[in-house]
């Protein structure tokens, strides 16, 4: 959590960052979770994440930002995503 919002999960691995939305539905009658991420939503995450690495100062890592889209009780990893 930041001033500018928070996201759902932050992993960290050697050498790599991983910031993951995850977004849920009970059914896929209106699309998939993972349209919930718009440009807009996009933008904020990158703005988060950019907090976040100023903060916590990695050093040298690569960034990925990924989704993570569940219904019911199936979940997809989209990794990546943008």
């Amino acid at each position: 959590r930041c001033l500018h919002g928070e996201v759902d999960l932050v992993v960290t691995r050697p050498g790599e960052v991983v910031f993951c939305e995850v977004k849920a539905r009970a059914g896929a009658g209106f699309g998939g979770p993972e349209a919930a991420v718009d440009h807009r939503k996009q933008v904020r995450l990158r703005r988060i994440a950019a907090a976040w690495l100023a903060e916590q100062r990695p050093g040298a890592v690569s960034v990925r930002f990924d989704v993570a889209s569940v219904v019911g009780a199936k979940i997809h990893v989209i990794e990546g995503a943008f």
